[in-house]
């Protein structure tokens, strides 16, 4: 995953995750102009991926009902680690997730 790769986890909280929650009035800064292209070309390729699929042995995360796994309550809409194919999803099962 992403933060074994970096291996910088005060790195990620305290300058990654931050400066993503500020990318949208970074952008709107930038170029003067909303940040919304930027969010509906996220969402496209969101749905992309959900429609088309996950290259195999890849996953990605989604916002959906829990079926229970990873400790959260069923029914409590979470982000999950998933494959999708055929428009339909599946939870990963089995990875190491900690709080961070």
């Amino acid at each position: 995953n992403a933060a074994e790769v970096v291996n910088d986890e005060v790195w990620l909280a305290d300058t990654f995750i931050p400066t993503v929650a500020k990318r949208g009035a970074a952008i709107i800064e930038a170029r003067g102009a909303s940040s919304a292209a930027s969010a509906a070309n996220a969402a496209i390729d969101h749905v992309h991926t959900w429609v088309n699929g996950t290259a195999e042995g890849d996953w990605t995360s989604m916002g959906i009902p829990s079926d229970g796994s990873y400790g959260v309550p069923e029914g409590i809409i979470s982000s999950f680690p998933v494959t999708t194919k055929d428009g339909k999803y599946e939870i990963v099962q089995g990875l190491d997730i900690n709080e961070f």
